[in-house]
């Protein structure tokens, strides 16, 4: 991310690359392979919630599964909406102070480090939510449809503000 023959290179983002800068056909098949990996991410976890919910609620009575799942419904429409919600709140203030790109690979490396303990957490964590389980997952696809919807992310916004910046420098 250096100046080189009197030039400020464009930056690489984290699922992007440079592809961002011109936003061409190459950032759409990037885009449109993050949205499809959410799309797989989000059916196999509500298959799994299901699955899940299905098990524990399989030897109620018949009427005390129909309130379960009603229950369930409603609070699943809920989520979907304070899903989307959180992540478009979230996106707000990260394109109001958007992060360089340092700061963005920083942020890649951060969470490789952590995924495997919070996949290890997450696994003793989903046995104690097994009962609300459908709403947990509609909470999450309405997370991600929202931020694979977006315009720009604030990734984009900062590589956008560090380049401005560096190559009136140059």
């Amino acid at each position: 991310m250096g100046a080189a023959h009197g030039h400020t290179e464009i930056p690489s983002l984290p699922r992007l690359g440079t592809t961002w800068y011109e936003r061409g056909t190459r950032y759409w098949l990037c885009r449109a392979r993050i949205a499809l990996g959410l799309l797989v991410a989000s059916a196999i976890l509500v298959f799994f919630a299901l699955s899940l919910y299905g098990g524990f609620t399989s030897q109620w009575s018949p009427t005390a599964r129909t309130v379960a799942d009603w229950t369930q419904a409603a609070g699943s429409c809920v989520a979907v909406i304070w899903g989307w919600l959180k992540q478009r709140r979230d996106h707000r203030a990260g394109v109001l102070e958007p992060p360089t790109p340092a700061d963005s690979l920083a942020a890649m490396s951060a969470h490789r480090t952590r995924a495997p303990g919070l996949s290890v957490t997450g696994r003793g964590l989903v046995l104690v939510l097994a009962p609300v389980m459908p709403v947990v997952a509609a909470w999450c696809v309405g997370w991600f449809v929202a931020y694979a919807s977006v315009r720009e992310y604030p990734s984009e916004v900062g590589a956008r503000r560090w380049l401005d910046d560096h190559s009136t420098r140059a």
